[in-house]
């Protein structure tokens, strides 16, 4: 996608979000399971709104993801450490 611009009524596969937002497969998983991005399935596959793109880059959807994947860290860090 060249220059892309996400559309508010635009329907998203999860690998046209993964390069509209330019993040991993792994973490657009992530999110669609943490709740963190909104989707409906469709045959068995995500489909994501466009405002459900613009809204995940709002300032404070940033902050709540940090804040999963922080916990998310320290949960994976607590049970490598005994190892």
């Amino acid at each position: 996608m060249d220059n892309p611009e996400i559309k508010e009524n635009a329907v998203y596969t999860p690998k046209e979000t993964e390069e509209l937002l330019k993040i991993s497969t792994s973490t657009v998983k992530r999110m669609l399971k943490k709740g963190l991005i909104r989707a409906n399935k469709v045959g068995g596959q995500y489909r994501i709104m466009g405002k459900e793109i613009l809204r995940l880059v709002s300032p404070e959807l940033e902050k709540k993801a940090v804040k999963s994947y922080l916990d998310i860290k320290k949960k994976v860090v607590d049970r490598i450490n005994p190892w």
